[in-house]
């Protein structure tokens, strides 16, 4: 008897297992999951990571910047003490009162103008000069362009001791060289106006090639066709400088002459190492003593946290007032040009 062999396959049971899926499915959803994580990922990146690359500077300057300017102006609001910082006690405005009251802080203010006046306005003369000269085509020019920069990079420490060598009354430099015109040694430490002069003049060693670099290069931005077309009206060199080049710096002369205003007025490290007993007082009878240097007299030597606050929030004030003067000024130039 012929046996029967069916090839059918088994019947498969409920609840058995299931046939698994195509592997060519399940990787292409894996692919999908795995592009659409990296997606939110990319999104997440770029939305986030420029916050994550300007964070250092908003941290260091909330640490650094913001937070002393405010408490700075809640101390300068107390009466209170170096030797006991936290224990405060209100006084309103009476640090600002007292201020305005001292003859010292208008001493120290009239310094500062003078030296701020002495200091700044030859300073950009000269540095105007002599990038007048390095836009020509010369020899070693960027030799002339680093050795620009040399006195800014130089410490204030190591030039101001030079210049305090040079501007000796009995072992000077610049009195022997006064000396050969008939001029009677200078007490350029003890008198008022010769002091100035030299705390003016180590700002403006410093000073002048940095601003002189700033003139060159927008000078080097004027088109080379205005000065063409001058040339062929038959303008000079003079001409062409005064006609061509001053209107075009207009607003680099203003950028200049305020940020120098601005450090005039902050002006600490010449006039302190220039000082003969190396003090604050800026000389024997206050002679070139600047807002600065009262400011750390009064916190640093006499103690006074709330009165020295109260200095630099006055300062902060004036530096605010020069800013609306730049701000005006600067768009009447825009109006007029």
């Amino acid at each position: 008897m012929a046996t029967r062999h069916d090839t059918a396959a088994p019947p498969v049971k409920e609840g058995g297992a299931a046939p698994g899926r195509p592997p060519a499915a399940s990787d292409s959803e894996q692919e999908q999951r795995r592009r659409a994580k990296l997606s939110r990922r990319w999104q997440r990146d770029v939305r986030w990571s420029p916050y994550a690359f300007v964070s250092p500077f908003f941290l260091l300057f909330l640490a650094f910047g913001l937070f002393p300017l405010i408490y700075t102006g809640w101390a300068s609001l107390h009466q209170v003490e170096l030797t006991a910082p936290t224990d405060m006690n209100w006084v309103g405005l009476r640090n600002y009162t007292r201020i305005f009251d001292d003859e010292f802080f208008w001493n120290a203010a009239k310094n500062t103008l003078t030296i701020g006046i002495i200091s700044t306005v030859p300073q950009l003369l000269m540095a105007m000069g002599i990038a007048h000269i390095l836009n020509y085509k010369l020899r070693a020019s960027t030799f002339y362009r680093v050795a620009m920069l040399a006195p800014y990079a130089t410490s204030i420490a190591a030039a101001s001791l030079v210049f305090v060598l040079l501007f000796g009354r009995d072992y000077g430099m610049i009195n022997w060289a006064l000396d050969f015109f008939g001029v009677d040694p200078v007490d350029w430490q003890g008198d008022k106006w010769p002091s100035q002069i030299a705390v003016s003049t180590i700002i403006i060693w410093r000073w002048t090639g940095y601003n002189a670099l700033i003139y060159l290069a927008a000078m080097q931005a004027i088109p080379q066709d205005l000065y063409e077309s001058a040339a062929l009206d038959g303008a000079s060199r003079w001409q062409q400088f005064l006609h061509v080049t001053l209107p075009s710096l207009r607003p680099t002369i203003l950028f200049t002459a305020v940020v120098s205003t601005i450090g005039a007025s902050q002006v600490f490290g010449e006039p302190l190492l220039f000082d003969a007993n190396k003090g604050a007082s800026g000389g024997a009878e206050h002679q070139f003593q600047t807002l600065g240097l009262y400011l750390y007299e009064q916190g640093w030597v006499n103690q006074h946290l709330g009165r020295a606050s109260a200095i630099a929030w006055t300062m902060f004030l004036i530096l605010i007032v020069i800013g609306i003067v730049n701000y005006v000024i600067s768009r009447r130039l825009r109006a007029s040009s």
